[in-house]
């Protein structure tokens, strides 16, 4: 989609989405951001690779609590030789009933780091979609944090059929791109009943069980898991978990916990 053109002036106007939850999610100031995800990333230890890197999947809660589970998805991405020079991340609609898979009509969004170009694609847009969702926006400081320049085709897909959208991602991934799928696990159950539920999650996802996943899989973004393993399915790819915890191993709070899993894609 292009520019609008503004009719007071007949120029071409470049549309920026500003930080919906900087300040809430994630730190408003540069600084203490670029802190916050130096210190995540210290802390990972070397993962080793079981081929080329395809995709990611990272939790989408605030930094306090997955932001060291996602840390883990960045340091491998980080120490990818790939050049990335296109993230094609897709989250769930938190704040909007959808039923398509919406990309942003906004030319670039911003964040405390500065801005990254965002791409279309030709996919449905949908502002409401993305105006005040969180769950691509988050993983904004740490690609920028980790890559620097690249681009970013954001989708949100609602109530849709995972199977009839994976043509189109396909389509829309080529050598330099990423797949970036952004889920939280289970939510508001007790420590040891999601520790439970969440592990038979993993393994579905590693395994790459798309029946499994689809019948006893807990995740919010459940729709964009399973675009991601039935394309990883489609072209071979495998799928190992890089780190799990749950918000009872942060706030040891254990009665209602949310859970967290960071996963990587690669080419067998």
């Amino acid at each position: 989609m292009p520019p609008l053109q503004n009719p007071n002036t007949g120029r071409m106007e470049i549309r920026t989405r500003k930080a919906a939850v900087a300040g809430y999610f994630y730190p408003a100031s540069k600084t203490q951001l670029i802190r916050e995800i130096s210190g995540f990333l210290g802390q990972v230890p070397d993962l080793p690779e079981n081929g080329p890197l395809k995709g990611l999947i990272v939790p989408h809660a605030g930094y306090r609590y997955s932001g060291q589970v996602a840390a883990y998805a960045y340091a491998l991405l980080r120490a990818n030789p790939g050049k990335w020079e296109k993230i094609v991340a897709i989250g769930p609609a938190h704040t909007l009933l959808t039923h398509r898979l919406a990309a942003d009509p906004n030319d670039y969004w911003e964040t405390p780091m500065g801005k990254v170009k965002i791409l279309h694609d030709g996919f449905p847009v949908q502002e409401a979609a993305h105006i005040q969702e969180h769950c691509l926006e988050v993983q904004l400081p740490f690609l920028q944090h980790v890559l620097g320049d690249f681009r970013l085709l954001p989708l949100i897909g609602g109530r849709i059929d995972p199977r009839a959208c994976c043509h189109a991602i396909e389509n829309a991934l080529d050598e330099e791109s990423l797949l970036l799928v952004s889920s939280d696990l289970s939510h508001y159950y007790d420590y040891e009943t999601a520790s439970e539920l969440d592990h038979a999650t993993c393994r579905a996802i590693e395994e790459l069980d798309v029946e499994c996943m689809e019948q006893q899989g807990v995740a919010c973004g459940k729709i964009p898991i399973l675009i991601a393993m039935e394309i990883a399915r489609r072209n071979g790819w495998s799928c190992r978990l890089l780190h799990y915890r749950n918000s009872g191993d942060v706030s040891r709070d254990r009665e209602s916990v949310v859970g967290y899993g960071s996963f990587a894609f690669f080419q067998a």
